[in-house]
């Protein structure tokens, strides 16, 4: 698994970047940031960075100084430049000292996204999931062109009212069809029963809340259509193998 390093000197910046993507999907344990060329070169050798996302001005230093006395310590990494300069001089300084990119901020999540999936393969020789459309099923991780009207609608639906009382028959009903046709359906063209599918989406958004948000668990709970906090627990628990507690802990340790 890799390690990922974060250098700005302004704190939203290190807060957002931190949970712009899903690094542990890309293979990244363990998330270190510094707000300083001091605090960097202080750590580094215990850090072990894979990658390194620089900003050009970390206060009154210069990020691509920061690479270069890096380099000059044995240091390697895999470095990218960020920058609210959209200038050709910061540019070029940055790819003379060995970055790999510069990105203008604020930083584009599916440009970024992209350039670290290429580190990952190309200099890590590791290996990332593939990506999901945005057009596509969270759950099903396809396109919702792929699937048939009908399923379309019932997984549109699940994803409007997840966190109501919802059920296979609650929507036949809507479509004036036999539930257990219905459900015959769902199965065949997704591999999943409706109620696993329902849960599924329920355990993927409680997920985004408790790792992105500071929401109280309980109430994440409700938002997702849990009345009975340990019925949500074990449901999260067999789902991702860690007590939403756990979860959240462990987000704000690699932070």
């Amino acid at each position: 698994m890799y390690t990922l390093v974060i250098v700005d000197d302004e704190p939203a910046i290190l807060e957002g970047i931190s949970r712009l993507l899903d690094w542990k999907a890309l293979g990244f344990q363990r998330i270190r940031t510094a707000r300083s060329s001091f605090e960097v070169v202080s750590h580094v050798v215990d850090w072990e960075p894979d990658v390194c996302l620089v900003d050009v001005r970390i206060g009154d230093e210069l990020g691509y100084e920061l690479i270069r006395h890096l380099n000059g310590m044995g240091v390697r990494s895999n470095y990218i430049m960020m920058s609210g300069y959209d200038e050709f001089e910061y540019a070029c300084e940055a790819l003379r000292c060995g970055a790999l990119d510069y990105l203008l901020k604020p930083i584009d999540k599916d440009m970024l996204e992209k350039r670290i999936r290429q580190v990952v393969v190309e200099k890590l020789h590791g290996t990332v999931p593939e990506e999901v459309p945005r057009d596509a099923d969270p759950v099903l991780q396809r396109s919702f062109e792929e699937l048939s009207p009908l399923v379309r609608k019932i997984v549109m639906i699940v994803g409007m009212e997840y966190g109501q009382h919802i059920s296979l028959k609650v929507i036949a009903d809507r479509f004036r069809m036999n539930a257990t046709y219905l459900g015959q359906i769902f199965i065949k063209e997704t591999d999943m029963k409706f109620s696993e599918y329902l849960m599924a989406m329920r355990m993927y958004v409680a997920r985004d809340k408790i790792l992105n948000t500071d929401e109280k668990i309980s109430v994440v709970a409700a938002e997702v259509g849990y009345s009975n906090m340990n019925y949500f627990y074990q449901h999260f628990h067999a789902f991702y193998h860690v007590t939403p507690s756990d979860m959240r802990a462990g987000k704000r340790e690699e932070g």
